[in-house]
């Protein structure tokens, strides 16, 4: 039984937030997590994740080519556990879509795992080259890494 229900958040679900779901789900294969991405736009709305994400997530080790670009909902604000947004327009776009102020608590930006409180933005590599990619990855593998910690801790008191 699935016992935590994770999302990654970024614009368009292309780029970073598949980088997300990809570095989290890799280091998380051992807990029973569920962790997928979406959008705030609906730009990319059934595509895969940019290639060069791909190619740097492989580079990893991580296969992000079954993904699939879709639009963030209401229900997964009700769904999910945790919601980790990439940037403050990210938070932003997502707050709009809550019903009631408790599930606020469920929403933070990725690199607040790193350095809590700080609200440091994500970049969006969409618009750099090969090395953005990397960059963004290197941020997000050092989030997943935190977050997978405290996934760790919940699922020892768990057992």
């Amino acid at each position: 039984m699935i016992k935590k229900k994770i999302l990654m958040v970024c614009l368009g679900n292309i780029c970073r937030s598949p980088l997300a779901q990809g570095i989290l789900a890799e280091k998380c294969k051992k807990f029973k997590v569920f962790i997928d991405s979406a959008g705030t736009s609906s730009h990319h709305i059934g595509q895969e994740p940019d290639l060069r994400a791909q190619m740097t997530a492989k580079e990893y080790h991580i296969d992000i080519s079954n993904q699939k670009a879709r639009v963030l909902t209401t229900d997964d604000i009700k769904t999910f556990d945790q919601i980790y947004v990439m940037d403050k327009s990210n938070y932003s776009n997502t707050l709009k879509l809550l019903k009631n102020k408790e599930d606020e608590q469920k929403i933070d930006l990725i690199l607040n795992a790193v350095h809590p409180g700080s609200n440091r933005d994500l970049p969006d590599p969409y618009f750099g080259g090969k090395d953005s990619f990397k960059e963004v990855y290197s941020l997000l593998d050092d989030a997943c890494e935190k977050i997978k910690k405290q996934l760790e801790k919940i699922q020892d008191i768990e057992r």
